[in-house]
């Protein structure tokens, strides 16, 4: 093994990609993994998967980071700290080609003609913006086709947001002015807009247009306002703030674009950690995951010092084909958008604190209410949903003392049952579930909550008897004669135990999330079954009948119309259809 630097991926079993990792010195840094004892237990499980390890020299350590941050993103190792969103972000677009240009929502590739603003960090910030323009400039934001056959002036134009360019109630020259004041506006030059007006106004008084000199009155007192309301830095160029807290083993993550001393709004992330990273270590990860395909501004301020300045420096300057400069250590405005910043991040980290500390406290409940020796930590509710018997779905959700686990949410279509039987539909998905548990491939939970009464908890218990599985509890949750909330029955143990919660219980609260949550899970993998199949052709049925076949057939009558209509005879002269196929489809049309 080299001492090198260089990237390291951990695979398992499977060739897998379980972890990605930089190091400056490759030996150094994997053989810690199997030298130390002190490992957390996220680590500890990794290493216990670990079946073989790659590793990648590069000359540079600045190579390996850059390299690593590329490895993460296409392989999404699940021991690595992954950026959960990966959503293009909205933009506002002008399509300045137009004779009457617009203004509206943009998301996707910028390959459009026109000029495109932002990137917005989310949807509130771009109708915000366009809500602003739309009072100060009055451009249109109707469709082409809704401006093109307009014979009279719309709503916005009544409320004064909209010129009515569509019917020539203002001079082309005067909407493009209108137009190139809003594009300035969203390049955030503010100052140079309301020089351009107040020229205007006294233009328009000289010449005694008073009516006219008071509307741009009226447009610089708006955008002063405005300006005030949204702009927290008078410095010019692209600047973006990263604020990273760390209480209580949660991590936030906030990034604030200042795009000409605009504040552009902000983007949340909450990244899975353990206790051995730290708030510098994180925001390295972060801000070599993030920019990987992201406009990188001329400076990023940081909240917190990270180590691999220099090397995050040096990547993103090779990466923008201009310096780039990342520091925490400001004066003045710059400092005060830092506060700002963080002020914002500790306000939503606590309120996340605070969501996580009221599900811990219902978990504890629930210890209580079952008389259980340790609170659990791992929840699971099945549920059964169709319709008349058909296209049945079962549903399982996982919860733990964070909140709802979605990615080990399952779906099972139930194909082995007659219609309608719920104990065999519920029999089916338990076995299931629960065989993969079994292998390993998922965590044991601690309470398994079945949506419904004595009968299928009979069900999961003979199923837990069946797998010899004995550590999981199994608790019925009956509606009750009334059906109605907080009138749940809780069936423990085959019926030996029935208890009713008060309707102010955490305990009762936790149960009703889990059991509403699997209940719209299955409902919803229901209905796309549903709908899946209520467009499927007929012809679909018939064995023997492939893509290719059907669509020669498809062709040769004119659609499935004339596929009804056709005879027996006329169905074997088609090339590729001997007799069996065609006796096949004509009696799928002409069963008796």
């Amino acid at each position: 093994m080299t001492p090198n630097p260089g990237v390291y991926k951990m695979l398992d079993a499977n060739n897998n990609v379980i972890y990605v990792g930089k190091a400056k010195n490759l030996k150094k840094r994997v053989s810690s993994y199997f030298q130390q004892k002190n490992h957390s237990t996220r680590i500890k499980r990794m290493i216990s998967l670990i079946k073989k390890i790659d590793l990648t020299i590069t000359k540079t350590e600045a190579d390996a980071f850059l390299l690593e941050n590329i490895q993460i993103k296409k392989f999404r190792p699940k021991f690595n700290i992954l950026l959960r969103d990966d959503k293009s972000y909205p933009y506002i677009y002008v399509d300045t080609h137009h004779e009457y240009p617009r203004l509206s929502f943009y998301r996707g590739k910028r390959k459009k003609r026109g000029k495109f603003f932002g990137p917005y960090s989310n949807v509130y910030s771009v109708r915000e913006a366009l809500n602003t323009l739309q009072k100060l400039f009055k451009v249109r934001q109707c469709s082409d086709s809704y401006f093109n056959n307009r014979s009279r002036p719309c709503l916005q134009y009544q409320i004064e947001r909209c010129s009515a360019p569509c019917v020539g109630l203002i001079e082309q020259d005067n909407y493009v002015s209108d137009i190139n004041m809003s594009m300035k506006f969203l390049d955030g030059k503010n100052n140079e807009i309301i020089e351009l007006l107040i020229n205007k106004m006294e233009k328009a008084s000289k010449e005694q247009k008073y009516e006219d000199a008071a509307n741009y009155r009226d447009q610089i007192e708006s955008l002063k306002h405005t300006s005030e309301q949204s702009s927290v830095s008078t410095d010019k160029g692209d600047i973006d703030i990263i604020s990273v807290l760390i209480i209580s083993g949660i991590a936030c993550i906030q990034v604030f674009n200042i795009r000409n001393g605009v504040n552009f709004g902000h983007k949340t992330f909450f990244p899975e950690i353990d206790e051995t990273i730290n708030e510098s270590a994180l925001l390295s990860i972060f801000i070599g995951q993030y920019y990987m395909y992201k406009k990188i501004p001329k400076e990023i301020l940081l909240n917190k010092i990270t180590k691999d300045k220099k090397i995050l420096e040096f990547i993103l300057s090779k990466k923008k084909t201009s310096k780039v400069v990342i520091t925490n250590n400001v004066r003045g405005k710059r400092q005060q958008l830092i506060e700002m910043a963080e002020k914002n991040t500790l306000s939503t980290l606590n309120a996340k604190i605070l969501s996580k500390k009221n599900m811990f406290n219902r978990f504890i409940a629930l210890q209580e209410i079952l008389k259980l020796k340790n609170a659990p930590q791992k929840l699971v509710c099945f549920d059964i949903s169709h319709t008349f018997g058909e296209e049945t779905v079962a549903s399982c959700v996982t919860f733990t003392t964070e909140g709802p686990e979605k990615k080990e949410y399952r779906k099972f279509n139930i194909r082995s049952i007659n219609n309608g039987d719920d104990y065999a539909a519920m029999k089916e998905a338990l076995t299931r579930h629960f065989l993969r548990i079994k292998k390993g491939e998922i965590d044991y939970p601690d309470i398994c909550f079945i949506d419904g009464g004595l009968g299928q908890v009979n069900i999961a218990l003979d199923v837990m008897k069946e797998l010899e599985i004995n550590k999981v509890n199994i608790i019925g949750v009956s509606k009750g004669k009334a059906r109605k909330a907080g009138e749940e029955k809780i069936i423990i143990n085959s019926g030996q135990n029935s208890i009713s919660l008060a309707n102010n219980s955490l305990a009762l609260h936790l149960i009703q999330q889990i059991r509403d949550e699997a209940h719209r899970f299955a409902i919803t993998g229901h209905r796309k079954r549903r709908d899946k199949n209520k467009f499927k052709s007929p012809l679909e049925e018939i064995p023997g009948l492939g893509p290719k076949r059907k669509q020669i057939l498809l062709k040769h009558f004119g659609g499935l119309q004339g596929v009804l209509n056709a005879g027996e005879d006329e169905i074997k002269k088609i090339p590729g259809i001997n007799k069996t196929l065609a006796e096949a489809i004509y009696f799928r049309f002409h069963e008796s």
